[in-house]
């Protein structure tokens, strides 16, 4: 869900306990698509949008909001956030299962820093030297995450055609899932985070059925069930990542999302053998550093317009 609804409470030691979780969630989402082995992307899709309607349907029916959640007088803009998410939600899952677990979630942390190019190239926001340096430092960090696969390229290592295919579907799905929030961002402001989520996920649900004749496969009783769990876990971290915002500011809670990171290497290695690479961590380091510096930078210019305000003096 989204985290520009109105706050309802300022517990921040809650709130960002609540950030932590959620993250700990989608990790555990990630790490169920990839146990799942080799299944096709749109297949995936939907089985994590589907399912993941149900937890939500519970938290809303809970809050009374059920009735309402569906109605919206945008349904346009709700379709082109869902093909412009799928697509995204597609490349991300076909990185994930040929890349190792923590460098397909360090590689996702370019999507903050495209949004901040985007907002400039498509919105014409004012973007100033310090966010425009902290996004060439993190895209370098990125760089040098994908640099020992990208130059595989060129080696004739049939061996790294896989990896090397999971990399350029990784940074197309950051880029794509840039271009989302720009969507997500413009839709915020005339619709409830409960109509955009429910519109997502069974818009996202419909798309993904589309790509049935490319060859789908049948399941096995124990892939079908880690991707059913995958979806419930969406759909709870959704809830949870929406109540974190709900208990502390954007700026305060934002940077835990990097906490996925050392969850990521964690998992990795115990589940699947995979061990961090000096490149990763090295470059995974750069681009968190760089991700908290655009945050902390915005918190910085939040409280100087904050303060301007109360400066000024009431006209009239």
């Amino acid at each position: 869900m989204n985290p520009t609804d109105h706050p309802g409470g300022h517990n921040t030691l809650t709130g960002i306990m609540l950030k932590i979780v959620s993250v700990a969630v989608f990790v555990a989402m990630s790490s169920c698509i990839k146990a799942a082995g080799t299944v096709p992307a749109g297949q995936i899709v939907f089985f994590r949008s589907f399912f993941a309607i149900f937890p939500i349907v519970v938290f809303l029916a809970f809050q009374g909001k059920l009735g309402t959640a569906f109605s919206t007088k945008r349904p346009l803009n709700h379709i082109a956030r869902g093909v412009v998410g799928v697509c995204a939600m597609g490349l991300g899952f076909f990185a994930l299962i040929r890349l190792p677990l923590p460098e397909a979630i360090a590689l996702n942390y370019a999507q903050p820093l495209l949004v901040v190019v985007f907002s400039s190239i498509f919105l014409g926001e004012a973007i100033r030297v310090y966010r425009w340096s902290a996004v060439a430092v993190g895209l370098v960090g990125v760089l040098v995450i994908s640099w020992p696969e990208l130059t595989l390229l060129g080696s004739g290592a049939a061996l790294g055609d896989q990896e090397v295919l999971g990399v350029i579907a990784a940074l197309l799905a950051a880029a794509i899932s840039a271009v989302a929030m720009l969507l997500v961002r413009n839709l915020v402001q005339s619709e409830p985070t409960a109509t955009i989520v429910l519109w997502f996920s069974v818009t996202a649900s419909l798309l993904a059925l589309l790509s049935l004749p490319f060859g789908w496969q049948a399941l096995t009783p124990a892939q079908a069930g880690l991707l059913i769990a995958a979806g419930f876990c969406g759909g709870l971290a959704q809830i949870l990542m929406t109540a974190a915002y709900r208990h502390a500011e954007a700026s305060v809670v934002a940077p835990f999302e990097y906490t996925s990171m050392l969850l990521g290497i964690v998992v990795g290695y115990l589940a699947f053998g995979d061990v961090p690479t000096v490149h990763m961590l090295i470059g995974g380091v750069i681009v968190v550093a760089a991700g908290i510096f655009i945050i902390w930078r915005e918190r910085q210019l939040g409280l100087e317009r904050a303060r301007t305000r109360q400066a000024t003096p009431p006209q009239g």
